[in-house]
């Protein structure tokens, strides 16, 4: 979420402002098609998230009115989110990434396996130019070469 009030670049800015980050999409999609779900089960959907993150990310998902939070006065308290009409339309958006991602999945841990091992791509070594070996189309062309 933006600190600062100044007006977004373009729509991508303002999407990638909304949804930005590593929890919020898997906020997004846990609470897809309608779904109603107490912090709890939000937090058994999303592996790996502290309750203070979700609850930060959840705040700022209110705030910016793609989440709406529920408190039901009983004891004990009970609050579910659910998504507003406008972050209907945000998962909706984000499907096609999601799709993407389940396409290339083993192509992109494939990829960060190898990338780990080799630290010379994207550097610069002064030259201006990704690894001093030619230009970086050059360089991505031979790189796309040698893992095929």
């Amino acid at each position: 979420m933006r600190k600062e009030r100044e007006p977004y670049a373009c729509g991508l800015d303002a999407a990638v402002d909304v949804v930005g980050g590593k929890w919020k999409p898997m906020i997004l999609w846990a609470l897809y098609a309608g779904r109603t779900l107490r912090f709890g089960e939000l937090r058994r959907h999303i592996p790996g998230v502290s309750e203070k993150m979700l609850i930060q990310q959840l705040r700022e998902l209110e705030s910016d009115g793609i989440v709406h939070r529920e408190v039901y006065r009983e004891v004990p308290p009970k609050v579910e989110y659910s998504l507003t009409d406008l972050g209907q339309s945000l998962n909706t958006a984000l499907l096609p990434l999601g799709l993407w991602g389940d396409q290339h999945m083993e192509q992109i841990v494939a990829g960060k396996a190898n990338g780990s091992a080799d630290s010379s791509y994207g550097t610069n070594n002064g030259t201006g130019k990704g690894s001093g070996t030619g230009t970086d189309e050059t360089d991505m062309a031979n790189r796309a070469q040698n893992a095929a």
